[in-house]
């Protein structure tokens, strides 16, 4: 058996957290970098990537990203403009004024994202001296928000000539302006086409091909899936009264002046004892893109080295999602960079077991 072989031995087969975690630290004493990179990632296939789930599979609810919203609006929408052959630029104004959600309908036609919108409008308001309409505005009006007759003027000038592609010019050698689909080839005319006749399933299936299955949803969704992680994390500490800081909530400088951490952001959670010494760093990082997990990894490097700076406290891990599967490049470094503490919603409970966390059970004020 080689030197790896037996070093994989030993931490795989570690009758509790604790005895693994001195096993892998054991390891850059006992093998060379070369062999160092090989066993974090033989350890990570081995004893992390089974625990990692299947998050892909899943998306958040948002009332307005469900079908029946959408629908009433569209229909609304639809009516104010004949079915979109109505659709001169004084009178998508006036229907933008009486029915400002109808801006959803127009975006979505376009295949703009509120930030590409909000520019386009920059684009058009350069010609007559006057401001754009913000990203954080549309989404407003979105929801239902009041509209100036200037910003409906604004934004169905624009919407019109995205749609009649008279605004971009035409596109670089190699790309495709994104009317370049089917309800918008052919500007107003084949958008209105296709409302009075449907959309074939080739067509529906292609736009999923391009633009991804609740493509849009994920995006808008980020941080609330982000923070499926920190809220288990929370909820088991919670459970067993340990203290501690969840920084994306507090102040950064106050955690700063507190703990005298030097890495920035702080650390998704920081865990103390009764007397407010610092006791753990922990990060939560969800990802199903093997290459964001390579990137991330990058961050629980510079979290080790503040770990060691505060006196070695432990830096523990939450990963999930199958972005974590890449085991050389992205889940191996986690491992050596938390000494194996690294945990998924699958077995997260057992994080308790590890120390400090034993030992502040029931110190939270």
């Amino acid at each position: 058996m080689s030197r790896v072989e037996e070093t994989l031995r030993r931490v795989t087969s570690a009758g509790s957290w604790d005895e693994r975690v001195q096993e892998i630290r054991r390891i850059p004493e006992q093998h060379g970098k070369t062999e160092q990179k090989t066993l974090y990632a033989e350890v990570a296939r081995a004893l992390y990537r089974p625990h990692l789930s299947a998050h892909f599979a899943f998306v958040p609810r948002r009332d307005d990203y469900e079908l029946r919203y959408f629908r009433s609006i569209y229909e609304r929408t639809a009516a104010a403009t004949g079915h979109f052959t109505e659709t001169e630029s004084s009178q998508l104004a006036a229907v933008l004024e009486r029915d400002p959600q109808s801006l959803l309908v127009f975006r979505t036609i376009l295949g703009y994202t509120p930030h590409e919108l909000a520019v386009a409008t920059r684009e058009v308001a350069q010609e007559t001296g006057e401001r754009g309409v913000s990203d954080a505005r549309i989404k407003s009006l979105e929801q239902g928000g009041r509209i100036s007759s200037s910003a409906a003027n604004l934004l169905a000038a624009t919407i019109h000539r995205l749609i009649t592609s008279n605004l971009w010019g035409g596109a670089p050698e190699g790309l495709r302006s994104k009317m370049d689909k089917a309800d918008t080839a052919r500007g107003w005319t084949s958008v209105s086409e296709y409302a009075a006749s449907g959309v074939p399933y080739e067509i529906f299936l292609h736009q999923r091909h391009t633009g991804g299955a609740f493509r849009q949803l994920l995006d808008a969704t980020s941080e609330e899936r982000g923070a499926i992680l920190e809220a288990a994390v929370a909820a088991i500490l919670d459970d067993l009264g340990i203290p501690y800081l969840r920084t994306g909530s507090k102040d950064q400088g106050e955690i700063v002046r507190r703990f005298n951490l030097s890495v920035t952001p702080a650390p998704d959670f920081v865990i103390f004892d009764a007397g407010g010494n610092l006791r753990a760093l922990l990060e939560c990082k969800l990802t199903n893109d093997g290459g964001t997990a390579r990137d991330k990894a990058s961050r629980f490097a510079k979290l080790r080295q503040e770990s060691g700076r505060l006196g070695g406290v432990p830096l523990f891990a939450v990963l999930d999602g199958l972005g974590w599967e890449r085991v050389n490049d992205a889940l191996g470094p986690v491992v050596e960079a938390c000494d194996g503490l690294v945990f998924s919603l699958e077995n997260l409970p057992t994080m308790l077991e590890v120390r400090p966390l034993p030992d502040l059970a029931g110190q939270a004020d």
